[in-house]
């Protein structure tokens, strides 16, 4: 399987090292050619704005969106998950705006405020070593998305569909089982599609 890691900015090295120690293929995303037979997309963490921006400089942004209607499974973690959500806190217009839900921005103070926690998530595991640097959490969900996982009342994973949202950066440990989890979606959704294109 092949997972496109969006490498205009953040961390990407980390996710291509995950993605390749559970076997998989991992490019990185840097013009619209480098879309092309993805069978996964992860967008990493960063700063969501100057990514936002550089999705419209580099022509990235309709066609990842266009990809999102055909069902590409994707994984946003940080700046990944705000880009997925279909509304931010304070601002009038999302980025994707692809995942049914609300998100604030910073909502774990400053990058001198970062900690490590372990966190049970359900579908999962116990343990799940979470990084949180200036980490967005998701302030409400729509009635399709799963809550995964909270930390101190908070929610700061959940899943909807094909998209899996992330607070934190479990890219920065050595625990691969959440990218694990991700790859299966994406397992599952190419056997859909393999079932599908059987169909016709």
């Amino acid at each position: 399987m092949k997972i496109g890691v969006l490498a205009l900015q953040g961390a990407v090295r980390e996710h291509i090292h995950q993605i390749k120690s559970l076997g998989c293929e991992a490019i990185e995303v840097k013009s619209l050619n480098d879309l092309s037979g993805l069978n996964g997309l992860v967008l990493p963490g960063g700063e969501s704005t100057a990514m936002r921006k550089l999705l419209t400089r580099f022509q990235l942004l309709n066609p990842i969106r266009s990809l999102a209607q055909l069902g590409l499974p994707m994984f946003g973690t940080c700046a990944g998950l705000i880009l997925l959500a279909k509304e931010i806190v304070g601002y009038d217009e999302a980025h994707l705006g692809l995942m049914d839900v609300v998100i604030e921005r910073n909502s774990f103070g400053r990058q001198v405020d970062s900690f490590e926690v372990e966190m049970s998530v359900k579908h999962v595991g116990d343990n799940i070593p979470g990084v949180f640097i200036r980490a967005p959490h998701i302030v409400s969900v729509g009635p399709g998305v799963d809550v995964l996982a909270e930390y101190n009342g908070r929610i700061v994973l959940a899943k909807e569909g094909q998209y899996l949202g992330c607070s934190f950066h479990p890219e920065l440990t050595e625990d691969t089982r959440l990218m694990q989890y991700f790859i299966e979606m994406v397992r599952d959704f190419n056997k859909t599609s393999l079932a599908k294109s059987h169909s016709i």
